[in-house]
């Protein structure tokens, strides 16, 4: 297992029924995570969401962050928006292994009606199992905040 141990997760109604399963999924593999919503399928809000586990990351509550919604695209760009946070949106193993080792990703996203959710769970364990390789990618993970 990597340095992850604490995970912040989040969902929008269209995620819902992953994120519960990848909580289990999680504790199982002896992860501690931080659920921080949506309790229930009903429509809700993504930012409402996406914002609370990108800030849990962000201020080192959580190691790295987990968030769901159908295309995964609403999440991704909603927690871009903070500092220091490198949400990658994944869809195949290779992806999530490849945003870790080359972008030194610290939050992966999920496009739940575009996957299956034995895909997602190892799209997640991929993420969380794989090291940031730095060298030559710490370069250019270093050159990503805006200093505008």
């Amino acid at each position: 297992m990597s340095s992850v141990k604490k995970i912040a997760i989040g969902s929008d109604h269209a995620g819902f029924e992953y994120k519960m399963a990848l909580v289990g999924f999680l504790n199982e593999l002896g992860y501690e995570v931080q659920d921080f919503g949506t309790n229930s399928p009903d429509s809700v809000d993504y930012p409402d969401f996406a914002h609370p586990v990108a800030s849990a990351v962000e201020n080192k509550e959580a190691d790295a962050g987990v968030l769901i919604c159908g295309s995964a695209n609403g999440v991704a760009i909603t927690a871009n928006k903070h500092q220091n946070i490198r949400a990658a949106i994944c869809w195949l193993e290779e992806i999530a292994a490849l945003a870790r080792q080359h972008n030194d990703a610290n939050v992966v996203c999920l496009p739940a009606r575009f996957i299956d959710l034995d895909l997602a769970k190892k799209i997640v364990s991929s993420f969380m199992t794989t090291e940031f390789e730095g060298g030559r990618h710490a370069n250019r993970v270093n050159k990503i905040a805006c200093s505008c």
